[in-house]
């Protein structure tokens, strides 16, 4: 009697170590699609326009560009409004020098749209991998969770029996000692 008890007892545990392998792999199953995204994530392919676009954004952003250029236009008014009536190519009011800011502003405007585009796209995707990465960890806990229910769940049902066991254990043992007593 008291051997299939502690039969019962271990068939128990091995089928709460059953139950949580089952939940491990089922959450690793949920998990799978996650980890293969942000081990894997999709190249990125560029054409040249727009290679050439992340390349004018890069340097029209940057404190290179606007020193080079603020020279630029310093030595063209410098040039042009002390040198020789001959050698002034552009004579105040710098007629030429606006036309060439013009659109030298016109081309560079869609190219540095076209540029934060993109980096718009790249950020959006990141925000994605962030929110996999959060789903990710969410499923983690949820499966703790589950682990950790059916862990006290089983815990408490053991201890039930356990107790119960005991008791007719005790039971025995008294009838015995009743018994002892009598003779």
């Amino acid at each position: 009697m008291q051997q299939d008890e502690i039969n019962t007892m271990i068939d128990q545990s091995n089928e709460n170590l059953r139950k949580l392998q089952k939940i491990v792999a089922t959450t690793m199953e949920e998990e799978q699609l996650i980890i293969n995204n942000l081990l894997h994530p999709p190249k990125e392919i560029l054409s040249s326009g727009q290679r050439i676009s992340d390349k004018v954004a890069r340097f029209g952003g940057s404190w290179r560009f606007i020193i080079i250029f603020t020279l630029v236009l310093a030595v063209w008014i410098v040039f042009n409004t002390m040198a020789a009536k001959e050698l002034e190519f552009d004579p105040y009011p710098f007629i030429l020098m606006n036309l060439v800011l013009s659109c030298i502003a016109a081309l560079q405007a869609p190219i540095i749209m076209m540029s934060q585009n993109r980096q718009e796209e790249k950020d959006r995707m990141r925000g994605e991998n962030d929110y996999l990465i959060n789903l990710k960890a969410e499923l983690e806990i949820r499966s703790l969770h589950q682990k950790l229910d059916l862990l006290l769940n089983e815990e408490i049902k053991a201890l039930y029996e356990s107790q119960v066991a005991q008791l007719k254990l005790l039971e025995k043992l008294e009838e015995k000692i009743e018994k002892m007593e009598k003779k």
